[in-house]
């Protein structure tokens, strides 16, 4: 049986399965985080830059966009994915390397509003995306992040795997929406390595194209079903030949959307730990930051590679540098949207700490990545005191968990500034209703 196969059994099964209310909570989580994401985002260019490109495609169709604009169901999922992986502060699956909602979510938002499905379908869907896209992230590892930005790639997948499960497909027509979606999939790493706004397309581009591809299954379009494994599928040509025979073993087990990290701070995930680690240290011993002499963070290879701007002079590479983030929160506290105005990326007292920062990979952190996302902190004090801390886990992770009030704030304090706080907080409120919702359409989000 061909790894598309085994999914599309899955789904068949999966579309006859009672799910836990713990399951379903969890994907409601998934969506609160989605919606906290999406709304800063909508500044962040190229969103700007895809409405007013796509002009002919809205004010019409089922779907929504952010605002609460009507639009086609590929436009929409290529607008709000997008949106949501602009601002930097989506969901991921550590194991898989990857943020699954933007794409996962963005896709079954559309096609779930353009057949009028319920909240519990559009939930439903979700799990689905994600528990089918995970595991593919996990088979391909981390030779394949190394070259593939895996939210384009692995994206690709959860979206269309969530849209075929709310189209209601199965058994064939769903491993051929899969394998459609194969050939779509798309995101190089080089993108990001420095200053674009490439980065949130390939997630807008993945909901996109696994939409695409479960309206092609829908109306009989075929793929190749080895698509995955065989000799020149996608596993090889993108990977080290990965093992994709355990591939659906946990399906319907183990529910990998219960074991999502939610963001703490904004910016690129591989520099939350040392984030945490160095407020942590600086809390511990009470540190101001004129305090400190030298900082020394030792972490995991791809936080070096990612996170690589030593200079930042724009939002994005300041988003992608280690030294920045951390110097910001010794010198600021925290690490949220104030931390990158043009202002703040001219502060001359994170400058200054920047200066006082080195960085360097540590092999015993390297070798447990991607299972465990850890960073090593040292500060020398102006005293002369050599402090450490490590810091094992990221706040947000499964073993240091947003709990759902602390989400709750994650989305006012995004989602408030674009809705007004009434509206958020109306807004937000239906999302942890949504199993009980008939249909999406009242999920209205203009001011």
């Amino acid at each position: 049986m061909f790894a598309t196969e085994v999914f599309a059994a899955y789904a068949a099964e999966f579309r006859q399965a009672a799910l836990d209310d713990e399951v379903l909570h969890h994907a409601k989580r998934a969506v609160v985080d989605w919606y906290a994401a999406l709304f800063p985002g909508l500044a962040v260019a190229p969103v700007p830059q895809l409405h007013d490109l796509m002009q002919d495609e809205l004010g019409q169709g089922r779907a929504r966009l952010a605002d609460g604009r009507r639009a086609t169901a590929r436009a929409a999922a290529l607008i709000n994915g997008t949106a949501a992986h602009a601002a930097e502060v989506d969901d991921s699956f550590r194991d898989a390397m990857y943020h699954p909602g933007a794409a996962t979510i963005a896709a079954a938002l559309a096609a779930a509003q353009e057949r009028g499905a319920s909240g519990k379908d559009f939930l439903r869907g979700i799990v689905l995306g994600y528990e089918v896209s995970t595991r593919i992230g996990v088979v391909m590892g981390r030779p394949h992040y190394r070259f593939w930005h895996n939210t384009g790639t692995v994206g690709t997948f959860g979206a269309a795997a969530a849209s075929a499960g709310l189209y209601g497909l199965g058994g064939l027509p769903f491993a051929h929406a899969l394998a459609t979606a194969a050939t779509f999939a798309a995101g190089l790493q080089q993108a990001f390595r420095m200053d674009s706004m490439s980065k949130p397309l390939h997630a807008g581009r993945a909901a996109e194209a696994g939409l695409l591809a479960a309206q092609l299954a829908v109306r009989g379009v075929t793929g190749s079903l080895d698509v995955l494994d065989g000799d020149a599928g996608f596993g090889q040509a993108m990977g080290e030949d990965p093992d994709w025979s355990a591939v659906g073993q946990t399906l319907g087990k183990a529910f990998h959307i219960q074991r999502l990290t939610f963001k703490n701070h904004i910016g690129c995930g591989h520099t939350f730990a040392a984030i945490d680690g160095a407020l942590a240290l600086m809390a511990a011993h009470g540190l101001r930051p004129g305090d400190v002499q030298r900082v020394h963070i030792a972490t995991y290879g791809p936080a070096l590679d990612i996170a690589c701007h030593h200079d930042p002079r724009t939002e994005t590479e300041a988003k992608f540098s280690l030294r920045y983030v951390v110097a910001t929160a010794l010198v600021h506290g925290s690490v949220r949207l104030a931390a990158y105005t043009p202002e703040r990326l001219q502060d001359p007292a994170t400058r200054a700490m920047m200066n006082r920062i080195t960085v360097a990979v540590d092999p015993a952190i390297d070798a447990a990545f991607p299972a465990r996302r850890s960073a090593r902190v040292e500060i020398e004090t102006v005293d002369g005191r050599r402090l450490v801390w490590l810091q094992p886990d990221r706040k947000g992770d499964p073993e240091l968990p947003l709990s759902d009030e602390e989400l709750d704030g994650k989305f006012l304090e995004l989602a408030s500034p674009v809705l007004g706080t009434p509206a958020a907080r109306a807004l937000l409120g239906q999302l942890w209703r949504l199993e009980g919702l008939a249909d999406l359409q009242p999920l209205e989000t203009r001011q």
